[in-house]
């Protein structure tokens, strides 16, 4: 696969708590100039992400993020925030107690409430696959290809564990017709990244593979 077949799949990620608006502009800079899918970064830098990018680049943040246990109402006036202030993708986390509770009926009414906030922009919705069992992963497809979302994420890159190709081939087997797979975490190498694709993923979250690709520019 060619590196820029690749590059066209990532979400260019910077979500450290510590990022600087000059790491925002320069990770702007550079996924602009590898042409990238998107820049995936925390929702207090939106508006500068959207200036900075100025129409050439997609400028994704988080909801609900990490953790994904405020509020649906919070999580939805953090969506309009963000969407008020140039996003164009939103990648929410659900509430991952309730799927361990079985209230599988508060999930998407989490989903739902995040979706309405949306006014249109494209959902991908992070189920944060290392704390789930199969069986959930697969319910969950099912749940956010009927609430109307255009991706399902494996992770925030936050908690135990990222993405594994195990969890994105059973995935790829269980998503309904239209739901699309982000794979996220821990993506390091340009090998696994061609792996994930090839697999079924349709982007990639990841800082990692411009960064390799900078350094071969060197």
């Amino acid at each position: 696969m060619e590196y820029q077949e690749i590059l066209a799949h990532v979400d260019h990620t910077l979500l450290a708590p510590d990022a600087t608006r000059e790491d925002i502009c320069a990770l702007c800079d550079d996924a602009i100039r590898y042409r990238t899918a998107s820049v995936c970064i925390p929702p207090v830098y939106v508006r500068l992400a959207h200036e900075c990018c100025a129409g050439r680049m997609a400028v994704c943040t988080v909801i609900g993020f990490p953790n994904g246990y405020a509020t649906s109402a919070v999580k939805a006036f953090e969506t309009r925030d963000a969407v008020e202030n140039g996003a164009d993708e939103i990648d929410m986390v659900i509430p991952v107690g309730a799927v361990k509770d079985g209230d599988w009926d508060a999930v998407a009414a989490d989903i739902r409430a995040v979706r309405a906030a949306c006014e249109g922009k494209i959902l991908k919705v992070i189920i944060e696959t290392c704390l789930l069992t199969d069986a959930e992963k697969i319910r969950l497809c099912g749940i956010v290809g009927d609430c109307g979302a255009e991706y399902i994420k494996t992770s925030t890159g936050f908690s135990r564990g990222g993405a594994t190709f195990d969890d994105v081939r059973l995935m790829a087997v269980h998503v309904p017709a239209g739901l699309r797979i982000k794979a996220a975490g821990g993506i390091s190498s340009l090998a696994e990244a061609e792996q994930f694709l090839a697999l079924g993923a349709d982007r990639l979250g990841t800082s990692r593979i411009v960064k390799i690709l900078k350094g071969r520019d060197l």
